[in-house]
């Protein structure tokens, strides 16, 4: 499917790009291409649109390039983000003969709010390379929002790991379920640790470029923002990897801790309940000659030697602190 944008004044008015004038067109986006599309547009433009296979190419050569007189750029973009699981695939941003084309096999959020947002206001989409700065910008604020909730979660998190004793979880079910959300906000700040790097690369070719196409001073100074708040976002996201491990370590210091009480409340009862053993062992020999059998008040002497050897241990461990 192809999406077609003509410029308005700086804004964006949407068009149908298989029917509309191509020299009218500043913005094209086509969303799961087919091959007689891909073929129109190479057609038009004289250029070769990349395949699937060729976007996801990891090495720089592949996704950041000048080829018959176009930029090729090419990043990981996150879509259906609102959850732990975004589905990461790359989006490839060519700038021809003026005009902005995007290459995608799915849906970011920012595909679908920028042309909303440009279609009501200015935002300096006279050009293909305006355009591409624009959304690019939306992209960013998507991933600052990713960001903040994910840092906001991720403090719930730590609230709830250390939120007063009496209050913590008690059960390996409970813990189990932390570990696993604390699981899940890593993947997440990793992906999108992995999509700022591919958008700061991004950034850096497209800025080298502005210098040599001559681009405009405000414009030229937007893509110096952008760089910017890229690395603004990859520190916020290297915090909040930095606060998940910590987390990570403080849950698994939790249930050694928990571990640790079980294995002691054990450890107490056996030393408290050995000598009591060890009494009734004494008198449940079968010798002849015992001389407490024959005393009248040998049962309650034996029973209360018990109890005593019992509760002395208990009263040591309680002084010490240790219960």
């Amino acid at each position: 499917m192809i999406h077609g944008y003509r410029n308005e004044a700086g804004r964006l008015r949407p068009q149908d790009g298989a029917q509309e004038p191509l020299d009218s067109l500043v913005w094209l986006d086509l969303v799961n291409p087919t091959d007689a599309e891909e073929a129109d547009i190479e057609k038009w433009l004289g250029i070769d649109v990349p395949t699937r296979e060729e976007m996801e190419e990891i090495e720089i050569s592949s996704r950041l390039y000048n080829e018959d007189g176009a930029a090729f750029m090419t990043a990981t973009l996150p879509a259906q983000a609102d959850g732990d699981d975004p589905q990461m695939l790359p989006v490839t941003f060519v700038l021809a003969a003026n005009r902005l084309i995007t290459v995608r096999y799915h849906e970011p959020r920012a595909f679908q709010t920028f042309p909303q947002r440009a279609e009501k206001l200015a935002m300096g989409c006279e050009t293909g390379e305006g355009v591409l700065v624009a959304l690019l910008e939306t992209i960013v604020d998507r991933l600052a929002d990713i960001l903040e909730r994910a840092g906001r979660e991720i403090d719930t998190i730590s609230r709830d790991i250390f939120r007063h004793k009496g209050a913590r979880p008690s059960k390996s079910q409970d813990f189990q379920k932390v570990l696993e959300t604390i699981g899940r906000k890593g993947d997440l700040t990793s992906n999108i640790r992995d999509s700022l790097v591919t958008l700061e690369r991004l950034i850096g070719f497209l800025g080298q470029g502005a210098i040599h196409r001559k681009t405009d001073k405000e414009t030229r100074e937007r893509i110096k923002t952008l760089s910017r708040d890229v690395r603004s976002l990859s520190d916020h996201d290297s915090f909040l990897s930095q606060k998940i491990t910590f987390l990570l370590d403080a849950t698994l210091g939790m249930v050694n801790i928990e571990q640790n009480a079980i294995i002691k409340i054990f450890s107490v009862a056996a030393v408290v309940f050995l000598p009591p053993t060890l009494i009734a062992s004494i008198y449940g020999m079968n010798f002849k000659h015992m001389p407490e059998l024959e005393w009248l008040l040998g049962y309650p002497f034996a029973l209360g030697l018990m109890v005593l050897s019992a509760v002395l241990p208990y009263l040591f461990f309680k002084n010490r602190g240790w219960l």
